[in-house]
């Protein structure tokens, strides 16, 4: 991997969640809420709400404030929440961590169920196998995830009683009932991925299958299996990885309403709650931990093209 293309990423990375902060920062601004009351609450005397205003530097001008917010923040300090009076950064770390291992295991489902069934659907096209792979694509791109979790919920909690509906428990409290928890919303998340992500599949693979090189390698002797796992699949996944790397933004904002069903404390419910409460601090340290995660993603995704075809050259 060139270095200097990775010191271009780091700097775009940087420049993406520098233009991120500027503008969380002045939406937060703009809120109708005041931090000053907000932490003393509406019954505070006017001296009490200018002295604390003095103290955050809430009287400076926006572009110092900005500037304060933006230095303590670098150092891993977005500040007290206005709700439960805690430290932002740590309450939110905690929280994506809890959203990551939701994400993280859809992630895995996800591709260990579309990528096969892609490929299936791709090396049967037009027969029955493509059509029932395309039909289960549909319906899942078409339901969306409050439905599919009301149906499981449904389905195997109320009727079959075999996991429970809702609830969080922390692994390292207890593993076992950590990972029986998370198997709804898992699945529930995985669904709308899995639909098209394999239609993405068999869409790239055919292209791929009718290509020259694959029939020269074809001519070569090789095997069926050799020429698809070796030369037509790595060409066919790499449209795949930039689906998955915008995946990774979904799946840390996009699965709010799967968090609230299940009851998972993650970081898009936190989000939502810090909205609901005008908990400035947490609004900002929330959206800019998900900037950042996503633009990390995405620079993962850029260094897996390279990985899976080298004629691939940043510089």
């Amino acid at each position: 991997m060139p270095a200097r293309w990775l010191i271009r990423r780091l700097l775009l990375v940087s420049y993406t969640v520098l233009v991120v902060s500027l503008l969380v920062f002045g939406i937060t601004q703009v809120l109708p809420a005041d931090a000053a009351v907000a932490l003393l609450g509406e019954n505070a005397t006017p001296e009490a709400l200018a002295a604390i205003r003095l103290r955050l530097g809430l009287n400076d001008p926006a572009w110092l404030q900005y500037l304060h917010w933006l230095g303590a923040a670098l150092g891993g300090d977005f500040g007290t929440s206005m709700r439960t009076g805690q430290s932002v950064a740590p309450m939110m770390l905690v929280a994506l961590s809890r959203s990551l291992l939701l994400a993280g295991f859809a992630l895995v489902l996800m591709l260990c169920i579309a990528v096969p069934l892609g490929i299936w659907a791709a090396l049967r096209q037009g027969k029955a196998a493509d059509m029932v792979s395309g039909m289960i694509s549909y319906v899942g791109v078409s339901l969306p995830e409050f439905v599919t979790a009301t149906l499981l919920v449904i389905c195997f909690a109320d009727r079959l009683q075999w996991l429970p509906a809702t609830g969080y428990i922390p692994p390292g409290e207890d593993f076992a009932g950590s990972m029986i928890r998370l198997v709804l919303p898992v699945v529930t998340v995985s669904l709308m991925m899995i639909a098209h992500v394999a239609r993405m599949v068999r869409s790239e693979m055919i292209d791929v299958l009718h290509t020259d090189y694959i029939r020269a390698a074809r001519l070569k002797g090789l095997s069926g299996q050799r020429v698809l796992l070796r030369h037509a699949l790595p060409n066919a996944l790499l449209p795949v990885i930039t689906i998955v790397a915008l995946d990774v933004g979904y799946l840390l904002g996009g699965i709010i309403v799967v968090e609230e069903i299940f009851a998972i404390p993650g970081i898009g419910r936190q989000l939502i709650i810090a909205i609901n409460t005008r908990d400035l601090p947490a609004i900002q340290a929330g959206a800019m931990i998900m900037a950042l995660t996503y633009a990390v993603a995405n620079t993962i995704a850029d260094m897996a093209y390279a990985a899976l075809d080298r004629r691939i050259r940043y510089e």
